[in-house]
């Protein structure tokens, strides 16, 4: 005879299953309920004494199971919202933060018609940014085959048609081109950093995440192409450490930008910079 569990019940034991470890646990027992149920997290707790079919369960303990032994939420059930929409995710890309939606609010305060999203991965900003500006032609470079492949896929999924994806590193794709507008969420962790080893970013590409022992090599790189790539007034915004502002400054105005500027994370940290061409 097979037993047979409620929502109320699932929801229970994963919670005593994940609260010595994740801080989020019911949020993070609704997700997994969510995706193996198809219920809004709502319907979750106002239905609370619904069955879980066999097959229910037995995807919802075993993804339970790899909460437990630290996979992120968002390569379980495959997505993460960004902004006001929704977005495939997989171990190939980065999980995109709410620090990165604050790099798209600073990149939207002036329309531009050519965008250029370096390290675009899941392709959120390309996106986030065609989707603001239908008009605009929108570039989204990466050296990660498998990582143009979800933007890809993301960019289908969401109609966001005027972008085009280039492999590579960095510039060298569109070496030619000149753009109103250059964005990038680089990777910016030092290679010794303790926080690798720590939470969702264990189990995230090294790629999109290190660059150089003080983390700031691909910002080198970015900010000492842009003077070449933007056009007159251009300008260039990127997301950081939050350690790294006044380097990030300093290499700016080494390139000769003007009007450099910082915001600041919902942390209170500076996590972006930018700046413009004369």
């Amino acid at each position: 005879m097979s037993v047979t569990h409620t929502l109320a019940q699932a929801r229970q034991a994963g919670i005593l299953a994940l609260q010595e470890q994740q801080t989020s646990a019911g949020l993070d027992v609704d997700c997994l309920l969510t995706a193996v149920t198809g219920l809004s997290r709502s319907q979750i707790l106002a239905f609370d004494e619904r069955l879980l079919s066999a097959h229910e369960y037995k995807r919802y303990t075993a993804l339970l199971a790899r909460r437990q032994r630290g996979e992120p939420i968002a390569h379980l059930i495959g997505y993460r919202d960004f902004i006001d929409f929704t977005i495939k995710v997989a171990p190939s890309v980065l999980i995109p933060r709410p620090e990165t939606e604050h790099l798209v609010e600073a990149a939207l305060e002036q329309p531009a018609d050519r965008v250029l999203d370096l390290g675009t991965g899941s392709g959120c900003i390309a996106i986030a940014l065609a989707r603001a500006w239908p008009a605009s032609t929108i570039h989204a470079v990466d050296r990660s085959p498998e990582a143009l492949e979800i933007a890809q896929q993301n960019a289908r999924a969401l109609q966001a048609d005027q972008i085009r994806f280039f492999a590579g590193d960095w510039y060298a794709p569109v070496a030619v081109q000149q753009y109103a507008l250059i964005v990038s969420n680089p990777p910016y962790i030092g290679l010794n950093e303790p926080e690798l080893q720590q939470g969702d970013v264990r189990f995230e590409p090294s790629l999109a995440l290190t660059s150089g022992t003080d983390g700031l090599s691909a910002l080198r790189q970015i900010i000492a192409g842009a003077p070449a790539r933007l056009a007159a007034g251009g300008r260039l915004w990127v997301e950081h450490g939050y350690q790294q502002a006044q380097a990030v400054r300093e290499l700016m105005a080494a390139q000769h930008l003007i009007d450099i500027e910082t915001r600041y994370d919902l942390a209170g940290h500076e996590r972006i910079t930018g700046g413009r061409t004369q």
